[in-house]
């Protein structure tokens, strides 16, 4: 049923939003039913508004965890879009579904200690890569515009690393998968060679390892006690009066004048 402005009071339920008295409502369809909902809310908050009450679907609220994959049209308009729920704002007369998953083809067992080349890897655990008609309906649909059809011909290429690299925005909601024709995860192919890129065509730092050896043997244990001995208001002094490094210096340049916690 619809909801009609008259009808709606200010009652806060979980994150529910509380319109104000002067709030311009607009009607959106969601799942196939009608609701009229705040004028500047995202699909998310809308949603909430209209008595949706998330167990899937929803995760950081802020863009980065991809749980809110959602479709959408405009009425009147055939162009299907897509958006993450927690960042697009609602329009008048869009029609929506939420995608919170995607069946998608993971490729089981991973080795990432194997010594087959990561080209041969990739071919072997993703084959169907090499189906992709170049459409570039993934990269239309990515809500993080990134060139999805461009990291697949990487890997298709064997450039596993520069695809890595191209990949790495990606926050994984599958909305690529749900619509390629070819029947390609290409979300599940990047993962799996950013893991190998990570681990075996990444040159390790030695900074990181001589780091990670000087934790293991305990040289921060009496400074990690000193903190736990310290009230909260004292912690908080020294947050906010530590030294910190200048958000332009150079790699390298800049070193605190205090240096015995290094």
């Amino acid at each position: 049923m619809t909801k009609s402005t008259q009808d709606n009071k200010p009652i806060m339920v979980g994150d529910r939003t509380i319109p104000p008295p002067d709030a311009r409502f607009i009607t959106i369809s969601i799942m196939g039913q009608p609701y009229e909902v705040p004028e500047t809310l995202t699909i998310l908050k809308a949603m909430e508004y209209a008595g949706y009450q998330f167990k899937r679907g929803c995760g950081c609220r802020g863009g980065i965890c991809g749980a809110c994959g959602t479709f959408y049209r405009i009425e009147g308009d055939h162009t299907l879009r897509t958006g993450l729920a927690c960042q697009t704002v609602v329009e008048p007369g869009m029609i929506l579904a939420q995608v919170p998953f995607f069946p998608s083809n993971r490729a089981p067992d991973l080795d990432l200690d194997t010594k087959t080349p990561a080209d041969e890897q990739i071919a072997t655990l993703y084959p169907e890569i090499f189906r992709c008609v170049g459409c570039g309906t993934c990269t239309r649909t990515c809500p993080m515009d990134i060139d999805v059809m461009g990291y697949i011909a990487y890997f298709k290429r064997g450039d596993i690393k520069g695809g890595a690299e191209k990949s790495f925005d990606c926050i994984m909601c599958g909305l690529c998968a749900s619509r390629c024709p070819a029947n390609i995860s290409q979300f599940n192919v990047a993962m799996t060679a950013r893991r190998i890129t990570g681990a075996r065509l990444t040159p390790r730092s030695e900074v990181t390892a001589a780091r990670a050896e000087q934790v293991r043997s305990g040289r921060y244990e009496p400074m990690l006690a000193e903190l736990c001995e310290m009230s909260a208001e004292d912690l908080k002094t020294l947050y906010v009066e530590r030294e910190r490094e200048p958000d332009l210096a150079k790699p390298g340049e800049w070193m605190p004048k205090d240096q015995t916690k290094l």
